[in-house]
């Protein structure tokens, strides 16, 4: 971070908005000689930070956010509504989950070492398209307004409202890290999905825990459906389930952390002006069928940072075609009640063999795996969704979408 005024200071080549996931990611990717000069541009500590949250992801091998990963799992596991489990082992993948503050203090630490990066506290208020460039207009310590010029603006702080859709269903959940006086949890075995819980008249509901040691896990209550709940619900539901379900016995919750990200076909516009994009989940990062994010997002800072690599400014689409129509029809079989939610989630970790499913999940199947494990989905309500889909309207959101970053 500079030390100097950054009032004084020309913005340089690029300005990065945020510094969420999508923001640190890219500024991290940008945090060498061979870029351009960037400006991160995060807010000021107050209500425009959000609270400590949880990104999930799965990934192979080592990787250079290792140093930020709390935990990982070797095996997955999802329960079916009858009750029975299936757990599967996606070698050579692993599950991990990275806390939001470790992550910044890894990213800060290398954004203090590089010498085309600097940090500015300031609450970005309006980007204006300017010849050859954009302009982004900040305001800064002691309410001074900055103008930081740039060639190329990557923005990501949240839409205002969703775009048009033909559907539209929110992942909201809430979630307790919970410590119990004895072993109660399996620390190789992540639950991705516990349909062991009532199920809602419209959607799905599961939990979901992520053992970090014998006594202690993260424990959450998600809902697919068109609207989050209180937060007294949320508790109910949670307390419900570690009760009744999971029979913790006596626990404590250490903290607690809840949210909502849009579960949609909208498409998702990743550039808004000459030199403005798009990045993150306003950029369509987040996969519309699974709400997961953090991998879309590495995937996004990556090819940003070789475009600009070679004197070129893109955010190449974060998700396939084939992928986006794949999640369009399942979004709106699940929102008509054609198809079991519990059960083809379920089905597909009981037919599908791991590595694959989560190459799928990641788009990155061959058309011929795709169709085999379309094949082992049902069929006919699957082959009506995708006929209508075409005749189907796209329609406005409403004002408020109550989106945010969350766990995936």
């Amino acid at each position: 971070m500079s030390p100097h005024d950054p009032a004084s200071q020309p913005a340089g080549d690029v300005v990065i908005i945020g510094g969420g996931a999508a923001g640190l990611s890219l500024a991290h990717r940008l945090a060498a000689p061979a870029y351009p000069a960037v400006t991160l541009v995060e807010a000021p500590n107050g209500p425009l930070r959000p609270p400590e949250r949880t990104w999930c992801y799965w990934d192979r091998g080592t990787g250079v956010l290792d140093a930020a990963v709390t935990a990982t799992w070797s095996l997955l596991r999802v329960h079916g509504s009858d009750g029975r489990a299936v757990t599967v082992d996606p070698y050579p993948f692993t599950y991990r989950m990275i806390r939001s503050a470790d992550f910044e203090r890894l990213v800060h630490s290398r954004l203090a070492r590089s010498p085309n990066v600097r940090v500015l506290r300031a609450t970005a208020q309006e980007v204006r398209d300017t010849p050859g460039g954009a302009e982004v207009r900040c305001a800064g310590p002691g309410g001074r307004t900055l103008a930081l010029p740039a060639r190329h603006v990557f923005d990501s702080r949240p839409v205002r409202a969703l775009p048009p859709a033909r559907t539209r269903l929110l992942q909201h959940f809430r979630g307790w890290f919970v410590r119990t006086p004895t072993s109660r949890f399996d620390p190789a075995v992540a639950d991705l999905m516990d349909f062991r819980v009532p199920q809602p008249r419209h959607g799905l509901a599961f939990g979901y825990v992520l053992p970090l040691a014998p006594d202690r896990a993260l424990v959450e209550y998600t809902e697919f459906s068109r609207t989050p709940l209180t937060t007294s619900a949320y508790e109910a539901a949670l307390a419900a389930y570690c009760r009744d379900v999971l029979r913790l016995g006596p626990f404590a919750v250490e903290s607690a952390e809840q949210g909502v990200i849009p579960m949609t076909d909208a498409r998702f516009p990743r550039r808004t002006g000459p030199a403005v994009f798009r990045i993150g989940t306003a950029g369509g990062a987040t996969r519309p069928a699974t709400g997961y994010t953090f991998a879309a997002v590495q995937r996004q800072s990556r090819a940003i940072a070789a475009a600009l690599r070679c004197g070129r400014a893109a955010v190449p689409p974060p998700h396939g075609r084939r992928a986006l129509a794949m999640d369009a029809v399942l979004l709106r079989a699940l929102d008509t009640g054609r198809i079991d939610g519990p059960r083809f989630f379920t089905d597909l970790f009981r037919r599908v063999p791991p590595e694959r499913l989560l190459r799928f999940l990641d788009g990155a199947t061959s058309p011929a795996e795709e169709w085999s494990i379309g094949l082992r989905t049902p069929v006919a309500p699957m082959l009506r969704t995708t006929l209508e889909l075409p005749f189907l309207p796209r329609r406005p959101a409403p004002d408020d979408p109550r989106t945010g970053e969350r766990h995936r």
